[in-house]
């Protein structure tokens, strides 16, 4: 085990330390600070190699990230070619694995009064990237009784509540005026950023119970909803987040102040970004460009175009909203030259629209015919999803692996292994993005229209 050996003493008399120390702290009142991973580390806390039975917590939630979890390993990808290449070609001035800019995201760097002890940046994205800073209830949250509430109110963050999990997410995966990727970055060789919380928590892979144990008075939810849950409440939750940071994006509102308009990571990368053929053979130039000029790359409106299916069936009425004012972005922002005043104007006007969604899908009753009809009504949508491009036929398979997962658990059909390989069929057309095919993967989506029952 990756550096668990080496520091596992070390790492146990910290945890240790840190339980009789952390409540002198809070009563002192010093500021919340940053203590590093390793105080999660002791077998008795969250290191220990396998689940332990009958506890509330797995308790191998340490071993799972170090072992498994590619956040561990987040600060390597800076250190390797690609890494460095990026930075000599955008000027950092600095290697990439010392710019402020890339640890933002690819390590826990707090500022260094926040920091409780010396910890390993090269550790990557660790406990508390997510869980906050755990100087002030790393102790108490381990007393008997101690309810989650009063470790929220000294720092931790709430990843139980799946809206808050998300925007947690979407600091790094969507991004920040703080932490972000832009057109420049990605021309450098940063991947382009994409999300879906179910699929991106399953290959994490999740180290949390699931379901969780219940709420006293509350019934255990049906571990096959669990999912369904995530993705619809986190495709909501991702498109208020995109509206936002369209807004701060169009006002200039960026760190370093640089007045780039449009900033063309916030349009479709494969309008551009595309196989070259014969014209006779172009898709693209046989559906013809609906809704812009020929030239101008589109909007990425893959946040919103599969998720405006399931808007439809629990609101209606918020969904209407939704779409009017999407409809303005897509078409401004798809334009050359596009307004940024009326861009705000739609943007911040779709945002607490798309919140108002999420907090009814993060509460709302999860059942069986739900996931069906979002399985019949994305088939169903195929044409229109395929010629959004790519991206959002990567968040339609995305969505169909989540939901079909989610209903055939409950439903068990006799041909579950017959749509499963359809599925995994569309992945498969998204290997190689450059040379995807719209009118290849509208067809292969329909066909598992007729598989559904």
């Amino acid at each position: 085990m990756r550096k668990a050996s080496n520091f596992f003493l070390f790492r146990v008399a910290i945890c240790a330390s840190f339980v009789i120390l952390a409540p002198l702290l809070s009563a002192q009142n010093e500021p919340i600070k940053y203590i590093g991973p390793g105080s999660c580390a002791a077998t008795s806390c969250h290191g220990s190699v396998k689940p332990v039975e009958g506890s509330r917590i797995l308790q191998n939630e340490y071993s799972t990230w170090i072992i498994k979890d590619k956040h561990s390993r987040a600060y390597q990808a800076l250190t390797g070619d690609i890494g460095e290449r990026m930075a000599r070609i955008l000027k950092s001035g600095a290697k990439a694995e010392e710019a402020p800019k890339c640890l933002a995201c690819h390590a826990l760097n707090p500022p260094q009064d926040q920091r409780g002890r010396a910890f390993e940046i090269s550790e990557g994205v660790s406990c508390e990237n997510c869980h906050g800073p755990a100087s002030a209830w790393l102790g108490p949250h381990t007393t008997r009784s101690w309810p989650h509430e009063k470790s929220v109110a000294l720092g931790m963050h709430d990843t139980r509540n799946i809206i808050h999990r998300t925007e947690k997410c979407l600091e790094c995966h969507l991004g920040t005026k703080n932490k972000f990727v832009d057109h420049e970055m990605i021309a450098a060789g940063h991947p382009d950023l994409y999300f879906e919380l179910d699929s991106f928590s399953a290959v994490m892979p999740r180290h949390w119970k699931v379901p969780r144990e219940s709420e006293p008075g509350k019934p255990v939810e049906n571990a096959a909803w669990v999912g369904l849950r995530e993705w619809s409440t986190g495709q909501a939750v991702q498109l208020r987040a995109a509206m936002e940071r369209l807004t701060w994006r169009a006002k200039f509102e960026r760190y370093d102040k640089k007045e780039i308009w449009p900033e063309y990571s916030e349009l479709s990368c494969f309008a551009c970004h595309h196989a070259l053929g014969p014209a006779k053979d172009s898709w693209r130039q046989e559906h013809g460009y609906a809704g812009r000029r020929p030239g101008d790359p589109a909007w990425n409106s893959s946040r919103y175009v599969v998720f405006s299916l399931l808007a439809k069936q629990v609101d209606s009425a918020t969904a209407q909203d939704l779409e009017r004012q999407l409809a303005v972005v897509s078409g401004e922002m798809s334009k050359l030259n596009p307004d940024r005043n009326t861009i705000v104007s739609a943007a911040t006007a779709a945002a607490p629209l798309a919140m108002r969604i999420a907090e009814r899908l993060e509460t709302m009753q999860y059942e069986q015919a739900i996931a069906l009809r979002m399985l019949q009504s994305i088939s169903d949508d195929a044409e229109n999803i395929a010629l959004a491009d790519e991206r959002a036929a990567e968040q339609a398979t995305m969505a169909m692996d989540s939901l079909y997962i989610a209903y055939s658990k409950e439903a068990k059909p006799a041909n579950a292994a017959e749509v499963r390989a359809a599925i995994n069929g569309l992945f498969q057309q998204l290997e190689n993005p450059s040379a995807y095919n719209a009118d290849q993967f509208a067809s292969a989506l329909r066909k598992i229209r007729p598989l559904l029952n």
